[in-house]
């Protein structure tokens, strides 16, 4: 019984360990645990506090107060016309209520910016997104090419022991000397801490996107993906239809266009100051007192009666004319313009360094392209030199010395054609993210 309790609790543990990570997971377990975003989205809660703020500029205010006081000393007496000790006990009660009627729209105008701070904190949201989602890619794609980087080291390091058999055979035989049996042992001994690096190149690779996910390393690992099919043609012709697609839906681009916005409304609550305010107001009020050294046979009214009998209210409005202001309002209306036309310039240029960094993401993914196809030409031959040195050698032909070359180059073109296959695809993901076109 103890057993199979155990076995019930190490199951979860078990299951865990043996998990393996597709991309999607990865990027959407990225996306709920980073800080960034989590901060970002406070920024967004922040922002829209700001709107419910500038909306209650719309409604009235309302306060009230009250207070007492306490007098001493001589007062007249209506009874025995004499001066006499008094001590007196009075406070008042008061509500009062005030509403902007006019300001210059500057109200409005406020609560249209606190509307683009949200739209605002939303797109700083989403690039951070985007940029977190990217990182991923590339982390995710890192992992694989070590894979596939320590799968060719281990058929390496297979190939040369195996080396080690045919040439002890050979040097037994009397064939070779021994100073070749010593370099084939040399060369599986150099392979074999090409297996090692590779593994630690691997095992970073996957401490590093366990790290971004914020899980434990021992045991991570991620699903297989045959990138080969990955490997498409490019989906356009040129840079223009990226770069079209991109400004329609990159968040830089329409952070700057409301930052644009921003500057105009900013302008408009400049100007509001040259116009006059009007306010209208109520108010109600009552109050109260006690005599504490009224004679006998007399006594104060009740508080009730008194709240009653003094009971009185108003209303009210005010005009604020501006008529000079030491050229304040002019001035801040000039910043305004000219912080406008800096949007203007900030807008542009984002639209500059978005269009220069997509031509040159293109031309870097066709450059990866041509280097990938002619890794392969370079490894179909380089894989029939290898072939047939390999026979040459067996048939004595040829020394351990050239068969290592010809090996060497073997392998320097299969690790050419990964590195380029894996730059090609990681190079083909920048774009379909800039076109929109990207998915997990």
């Amino acid at each position: 019984m103890k057993n199979k309790l155990l076995l019930l609790l190490l199951i979860p543990a078990i299951s865990f360990s043996q998990k393996k990570w597709s991309l999607k997971e990865c990027v959407d377990r990225a996306l709920e645990k980073n800080i960034s975003v989590q901060q970002n989205q406070l920024n967004v809660n922040l922002a829209k506090k700001d709107v419910a703020i500038a909306k209650g500029n719309f409604l009235p205010n309302l306060t009230a107060s009250t207070g007492g006081n306490l007098n001493f000393g001589t007062g007249f007496d209506p009874v025995s016309q004499d001066r006499v000790n008094t001590s007196l006990f009075g406070g008042g009660i008061r509500a009062n209520s005030a509403i902007t009627v006019f300001n210059g729209y500057r109200n409005t105008y406020i609560y249209k910016q606190a509307q683009l701070g949200v739209k605002s904190s939303l797109l700083d949201l989403k690039k951070i997104k985007n940029d977190i989602s990217l990182f991923i890619v590339n982390a995710y794609l890192n992992i694989l090419f070590a894979k596939e980087n320590l799968n060719i080291a281990n058929v390496q390091y297979k190939i040369s022991s195996n080396q080690i058999k045919v040439t002890e055979r050979r040097f037994e035989s009397g064939i070779i000397p021994k100073g070749d049996l010593l370099n084939a042992q040399s060369t599986a001994a150099a392979d074999l801490q090409r297996v090692v690096a590779q593994e630690n190149a691997l095992n970073l690779a996957l401490l590093n996107l366990a790290q971004a996910l914020q899980i434990p390393a021992n045991d991570f690992d991620i699903l297989s993906v045959n990138v080969d099919n990955q490997l498409t043609n490019l989906l356009y012709k040129n840079s223009s239809v990226i770069y079209n697609k991109s400004l329609e839906r990159l968040p830089e681009i329409e952070r700057a266009k409301l930052s644009l916005e921003n500057a105009k409304l900013a302008t408009q609550i400049s100007k509001s100051s040259f116009l006059p305010t009007i306010t209208a107001s109520a108010s109600l009020s009552s109050n109260y007192r006690y005599n504490l050294n009224l004679p006998e046979g007399f006594s104060n009214t009740n508080l009730y009666e008194q709240l009653n009998d003094n009971f009185g209210y108003g209303a009210g409005f005010s005009i604020n004319i501006p008529i000079f202001n030491r050229f304040q309002t002019k001035n801040n209306v000039a910043k305004s313009l000219i912080n406008q036309e800096l949007s203007k310039t900030r807008l542009e240029n984002e639209k500059l360094q978005l269009k220069q960094t997509i031509e040159q993401a293109f031309l870097d993914a066709k450059a990866a392209l041509k280097n990938y196809e002619a890794s392969k030409i370079s490894l179909s031959a380089q894989k029939e030199a290898f072939k047939n040195a390999q026979e040459r050698y067996n048939n004595g032909v040829i020394t351990l010395f050239d068969l290592d070359l010809v090996r060497i180059r073997f392998v320097n073109a299969e690790s050419s054609l990964i590195r380029s296959k894996y730059d090609y695809v990681f190079k083909t993901k920048v774009l379909q993210f800039y076109s929109g076109e990207l998915t997990f």
